[in-house]
């Protein structure tokens, strides 16, 4: 059986699919991270026990993503809300933050 999606559908896929690419490529280029692409899963958390970044990487990632995507993140307790996951980056990029 093969799923058949709504263009509009297939559309939000297509730009979640770019979203997740490029943030992978702003951790794996601008950040160094010793990993593979898939690897960087979007519900793996940047800092902690994730990706395990610290506030310098923070500093790297905020600019990098804002040249990314040519907008600014939000900032004060939304900036940490975003800065969770590497999927609520994406949704963000995709402007599906809440």
């Amino acid at each position: 059986m093969t799923l058949v999606l709504s263009p509009e559908l297939e559309a939000y896929v297509a730009r979640r699919r770019a979203a997740l690419a490029a943030v992978r490529t702003v951790l794996l280029e601008r950040l160094h991270l010793d990993l593979h692409p898939d690897a960087i899963q979007p519900d793996v958390p940047l800092f902690g026990t994730g990706l395990a970044l610290d506030s310098v990487d923070a500093l790297e990632l905020i600019v990098s993503l804002e040249h990314a995507f040519g907008r600014p993140l939000p900032t004060g307790r939304e900036r940490r809300r975003m800065l969770r996951t590497v999927g609520t980056v994406v949704a963000w990029a995709v402007e599906d933050y809440p």
